[in-house]
């Protein structure tokens, strides 16, 4: 059977080509032997149930695995205990019948049926008395109850039978318990819904927290693409496409095997960087990617979020990376933020990032009513871009389209103003992404990929003549770093005494830059 890249439930190494995640799995296999009760806490599609699987597999000789999940259980179960109890019953039976488990154990599922969480905890007793490994349980796709407070009942009785397993000494109660969803059950007050009450306690406080490194990084993605190359030998860098991968995702398990699995299946195996940039394209826009629509409908739903990640994208704003801040906390169960290497905020991957400024761009034309079509000829010629036609454009349009328009809306919104021109421009060919150590609320530098060809903007708003020379410092800089000779410096300037400068080409630091003055 011909292997494949998976992007749709668990991956299964027999099926799918996967990063090695055997010491991954060591770590929460140590976790297990201890007998420790904890949640796989990951955003959405970042291997809980592949992981949850693999210990299945691999711990199935040692333990007792009762291998469960909430997934398509209806919610009325959540609002009955009668329901609620007797539906783990039944989980629990179907789980040991499937894993071929001795019939006296499955037998004694169907001796007592209980009505209630005393008698569930009875019938949890005996199973892990009466079998002769050690009882493990898995509970996926634990979300879909973890804000009801018959939920909260159930962990609690667990913790019960956790306690005096430990004062005790004997096998009540089972030897491990695994939950997995993307929030830990331990910080139920950030579970925000507008249908619901906020809960600030839970029970799960025995839990250890989960600390295992899930992310993919490039040797990883190397060694998997290695996989893919011994079958089919289409002569990749793999170490160079590995971190061509990583620079787009950051390493996100489900966006780095969509990307490898459109260049396999829709790109004509175009293992380059400019396979990855046309993957990328398509992913970003949104069609059939989940976790693309759940990031929008989260946006929508809760207002603070997207007011953090306007603040962030948009406007350069950094906060410090303390997970005590309830929004920094949400954006990080959800995996739209990651921390940077001073300590700080930044969106998690190049994807995330580009699917942000499409939203908050739209949105912002929506509700402003804002003219900023960019279809004029010339952008593009003899297949290179003409950037400094398209800064100057953008200037233009500016002043014959916001002439009366207020400062702060400007100073605001300019930045995404220029975004939103420049997409439809590079639409289909190019990409375009912040360099995520340079933004900030006064500049950011953006690179723009076109083709072959490579191109730094500089977005600066205007503060001053000192840090107007600073501004080309900082470019020049940067210019430097990538080993380029020419940069574009758009300078949004609200005073009156700059209105009619025009564009130019200025020598500094020994590079070449067109400025701007919008």
């Amino acid at each position: 059977m011909r292997k494949r890249f998976n992007v749709t439930g668990s991956c299964n190494p027999e099926k799918h080509y996967m990063v090695d995640t055997e010491q991954r799995f060591k770590a929460v296999e140590k976790m297990i032997n201890y007998g420790e009760y904890f949640t796989i806490n990951r955003a959405r599609q970042y291997g809980k149930t592949t992981m949850l699987n693999m210990i299945w597999r691999k711990l199935s000789n040692d333990y007792l695995i009762v291998d469960t999940s909430f997934e398509g259980v209806g919610d009325g179960v959540f609002e009955d205990e009668k329901r609620f109890t007797r539906m783990f019953v039944s989980l629990m039976k179907d789980a040991l019948t499937l894993n071929k488990a001795d019939d006296t154990l499955i037998a004694l599922l169907d001796e007592f049926i209980p009505t209630n969480m005393d008698e569930l905890s009875k019938v949890i007793t005996r199973l892990c008395q009466s079998s002769s490994k050690p009882v493990l349980a898995l509970i996926d796709e634990v979300d879909k109850s973890s804000n009801n407070q018959l939920f909260l009942s159930f962990i609690g009785m667990l913790r019960e039978l956790y306690l005096m397993r430990d004062k005790q000494g004997m096998d009540f109660t089972f030897h491990s318990v695994i939950l997995a969803g993307v929030y830990d059950v331990k910080n139920l007050k950030l579970r925000l819904r507008p249908d619901a009450e906020k809960k600030y306690n839970s029970p799960w406080n025995i839990a250890a927290d989960f600390n295992v490194d899930m992310t993919f990084h490039p040797h990883e993605i190397a060694q998997m693409l290695g996989d893919y190359e011994n079958d089919e030998h289409t002569g990749m860098n793999l170490m160079a496409m590995g971190e061509e991968i990583y620079k787009y995702t950051s390493g996100y398990p489900y966006l780095v095997s969509a990307i490898c699995k459109l260049i396999d299946e829709r790109l004509d195996k175009e293992w380059t960087a400019e396979g990855v940039q046309k993957a990328v394209k398509i992913i970003a826009k949104g069609e059939n990617v989940t976790l693309l629509d759940d990031l929008s409908k989260n946006l929508e739903n809760i207002p603070e979020l997207r007011d953090f990640l306007y603040s962030m994208v948009v406007n350069g704003q950094e906060y410090s990376y303390t997970l005590v801040d309830p929004m920094v906390k949400l954006a990080h169960i959800f995996s739209y933020i990651r921390e940077n290497k001073r300590g700080k905020t930044m969106i998690h991957n190049l994807i995330f990032e580009e699917a942000l400024f499409v939203y908050f761009g739209n949105k912002t034309m929506r509700e402003q009513g804002t003219r900023i079509s960019p279809y004029v000829l010339n952008y593009v010629q003899n297949g290179r871009l003409n950037m400094e036609h398209v800064v100057t454009r953008f200037r233009d349009l500016m002043r014959e389209e916001y002439r009366e328009s207020t400062v702060p809306f400007l100073e605001k919104e300019g930045r995404l103003l220029f975004l939103t021109f420049l997409k439809p421009i590079i639409n289909g060919i190019g990409f375009y992404y912040v360099e995520p150590e340079t933004r900030d609320n006064r500049r950011m530098d953006l690179v723009v990929t076109y083709d072959r060809q490579e191109f730094i903007v500089e977005l600066k708003i205007w503060r001053g003549d000192k840090y107007e020379e600073k501004g080309r410092d900082q470019l020049s800089g940067y210019l430097a770093t990538r080993d380029i000779n020419e940069g574009y410096l758009v300078t949004f300037d609200f005073s009156k005494d700059k209105q009619d400068a025009e564009p130019q080409w200025i020598e500094w630091n020994g590079k070449r830059i067109f400025e701007v003055i919008v």
